[in-house]
């Protein structure tokens, strides 16, 4: 396939920006076919991203989060997932691409953060020498130049004594430091578009805060288009100024932070959010866990997939286990997809979840 670009000139719904949003996820849909069924991990997604801006994703684990982010970034294998829809990256169509295309816009146009720096670097090779091998793919350089190149960039993103750490294999940095290489790695091309997936994942807090720092400096210094996905909400509190609410491979709540904490429209948020400790004040409550597990992808429950777990679903009668809810306006952008009347959910986080918080 040749690269193709978008005829549509709207993004995605969603929370709005200035100008086209360099990423333009469409309709996004990826499917693992299995021996026990159809695994439908991301089933009819949309968002978009602008530069400069941070969305973030979040969800619990296999709610298809991390899926989205390597199908932007064009690395599920062929032949094994069936993926349709657009993902845009400054016009051109990932999905209808070839894979010549897709790995030339990997590094320089996009980059990603894996969950484990350990597994996603190479052990055999220094880290220097794995920054300066994705530079040189997209630089017409020395390798004297691009060794160069790394022992800044890992300066820039605060490994001390760079000039020796280059020479270092990954599993003689500590956790906190091979995260740092990792986003020096992503960071080597200047890439428009970061993903980061859990880039704090098993890091004390303090390392945490300053992973966090690191990534909104640098987003600043190259005005790129940032995705954070995490289950954690206190992290894209940090970060974002979008936020999209995945639950079984959909978009459940889609908005901007302010609407997402604030005015949260939708059971599974406020799951979220009951869940998650506050440091800010006393809560009047006992953190409140989600009951059940997420569904399996192979049997999403009919009907609305979270109305097994929601404590909302029987306001509802046969409506929650018959009709899938669409993704909907609730006013100025926040998309929500939930039976509940705008004005019953805006009563209930009113009277009975914001005061439990």
């Amino acid at each position: 396939m040749s690269e193709s670009t978008s005829t549509l000139r709207e993004p995605a719904p969603g929370p709005t920006g200035d100008g086209e949003p360099f990423l333009d996820v469409r309709d996004l849909r990826v499917h693992f076919p299995t021996d026990d069924g159809l695994v439908k991990s991301v089933d009819g997604l949309s968002f978009h991203v602008h530069r400069g801006k941070t969305l973030g994703i979040v969800g619990e684990s296999g709610s298809g989060k991390s899926v989205t982010s390597m199908s932007v970034m064009g690395l599920h294998k062929q032949g094994t997932a069936n993926i349709s829809g657009q993902i845009l990256v400054d016009g051109t169509d990932v999905v209808g691409s070839s894979p010549e295309i897709v790995r030339k816009m990997r590094g320089k146009r996009m980059a990603m953060i894996f969950q484990d720096p350990l597994s996603a670097m190479h052990p055999y090779y220094t880290v220097g020498n794995q920054i300066i091998e994705a530079y040189r793919i997209h630089n017409d350089v020395s390798k004297d130049r691009a060794r160069q190149h790394a022992i800044e960039m890992l300066d820039r993103v605060g490994i001390p004594e760079p000039h020796q750490r280059v020479d270092s294999y990954p599993h003689q940095y500590s956790g906190g430091r091979r995260q740092r290489a990792m986003i020096a790695m992503a960071l080597s091309c200047d890439p428009e578009l970061l993903i980061a997936d859990e880039p704090t994942t098993a890091l004390d807090v303090t390392v945490q805060a300053q992973i966090l720092d690191l990534i909104r400096d640098l987003q600043k210094e190259f005005h790129s288009a940032v995705i954070i996905i995490t289950h954690d909400l206190g992290v894209v509190a940090e970060l974002a100024d979008d936020i999209l609410v995945m639950y079984a491979g959909r978009s459940v709540e889609y908005g901007t932070a302010d609407q997402i904490f604030n005015e949260p429209e939708h059971p599974y948020t406020w799951g979220l959010l009951g869940s998650m400790p506050r440091f800010d004040r006393v809560r009047s409550e006992r953190l409140l866990p989600i009951p059940g597990s997420p569904p399996s992808l192979i049997n999403v429950p009919k009907g609305c997939a979270f109305n097994p777990r929601c404590r909302f679903a029987d306001l509802n009668g046969d409506l929650s286990t018959t009709e899938r809810p669409e993704l909907v306006d609730a006013g100025h952008n926040h998309l929500v997809a939930c039976h509940l009347p705008p004005a019953k959910r805006r009563e209930l986080w009113r009277d009975e979840i914001q005061p439990k918080l």
